[in-house]
């Protein structure tokens, strides 16, 4: 393969499908660095696959340009000449193929020498591990070989960019956990720019060079995945990464109306933390305890905002001390460097 790569660059980018009330991509600015992989993470509906196919052209923005490699692709560029291969969520393999001549078949399309053809094919399936398959049909085969077909595929046309829809979608938890570090493997070899779909934060922080969160049509923050998690910037951010996700109940006191944010796995007894930091006390009000192995969730309620459920995520080392009745009252507290304040009515980070 080539050693070239390239970034793409998004500028007031829009798409509005006929008949729409609303913009499906709504004015996405978004720059994606050469040889990195970027996810854009969000849930079902935000715009994310419409993003990434005006970036493929299998969907024509309303408004706005699409850099690849620094040309300008989004005018009058069919797919076939942007430089960039697509695996989607249903992998698109070709059932009466075999996997040897579903792999082969964009460089047949391209009409290379046969005994290039072999050679590429030959090199993809071994760095995927599917040598020894080459001769079998898609039909036999498990869906995380089908999967690792569809990446042979695309890694054979040696494309500028890579553009991955939830290509692990119709994977079991087990099989996406494995296929997860051999994409971060792949990426990292062949050091191409990617940019990967996915509704999955798991995913989406164990891939990602960065996120990109999407919500609604527009870009919410872009970060690693430390940045978005630990700092969001709004809480749609705050409670879409995080399980459970992040609490959020109305500060008492002060001017305006303003949330108080922090994780639940920040939210321990008083007394775990000594007199290392500073701390924000929160006396919690049990309502049930579930125990879940290496983790104890405690519920409850903290008497300054009462209709609101707060979540503690305790280890199991922690958990076993923690009283389970209902009512009961636990001293518990968050260190203040990890607190966050948002608009109650924005929801936007309030920064002190």
């Amino acid at each position: 393969m080539s050693e070239t790569s390239a970034g793409v660059e998004i500028r007031q980018l829009h798409k509005r499908f006929k008949g729409g009330d609303h913009d499906a991509v709504d004015g996405v600015d978004l720059s994606i660095r050469d040889g990195e992989l970027l996810v854009l993470l969000g849930p079902s509906g935000c715009g994310k696959t419409t993003l990434l196919r005006m970036i493929a052209g299998l969907e024509h923005p309303s408004a706005g340009e699409i850099y690849i490699a620094g040309r300008r692709v989004d005018q009058d560029v069919p797919p076939r000449a942007r430089g960039i291969a697509m695996v989607f969520q249903s992998y698109a393999l070709y059932p009466h193929r075999t996997v040897s001549g579903n792999i082969a078949f964009p460089l047949e399309a391209a009409h290379l020498p046969r005994a290039v053809i072999a050679e590429k094919v030959r090199w993809a399936a071994e760095l995927f591990g599917i040598a020894g398959y080459l001769d079998r049909y898609p039909r036999q085969l498990s869906g995380g070989e089908r999967q690792r077909v569809a990446l042979c595929r695309a890694v054979v046309r040696d494309p500028q960019v890579f553009l991955l829809d939830e290509p692990l979608a119709n994977l079991d938890a087990k099989l996406r956990n494995t296929a997860r570090d051999e994409l971060k493997r792949f990426q990292r070899q062949i050091k191409r720019t990617t940019v990967y779909v996915t509704h999955d934060q798991v995913e989406a922080m164990g891939l990602g060079d960065r996120i990109a969160v999407m919500d609604r049509g527009k870009v919410r923050q872009v970060g690693t995945p430390h940045e978005v998690y630990e700092d969001p910037v709004d809480t749609f951010v705050a409670t879409f990464l995080g399980q459970p996700p992040m609490n959020l109940v109305e500060q008492p006191g002060g001017g305006g109306r303003t949330l108080l944010g922090f994780r639940p796995e920040h939210l321990l007894p008083s007394d775990h933390f000594g007199d290392r930091e500073p701390l924000h006390p929160i006396p919690l009000i049990v309502r049930r305890v579930e125990y879940l192995g290496s983790d104890r969730y405690v519920y409850g309620t903290v008497e300054f905002a009462p209709d609101a459920t707060v979540i503690a995520k305790l280890p199991a080392n922690i958990g076993r001390a923690i009283p389970e009745e209902e009512g009961g009252r636990l001293d518990f507290a968050v260190p203040e460097r990890a607190l966050c304040h948002f608009d109650a009515q924005t929801g936007a980070r309030v920064r002190r």
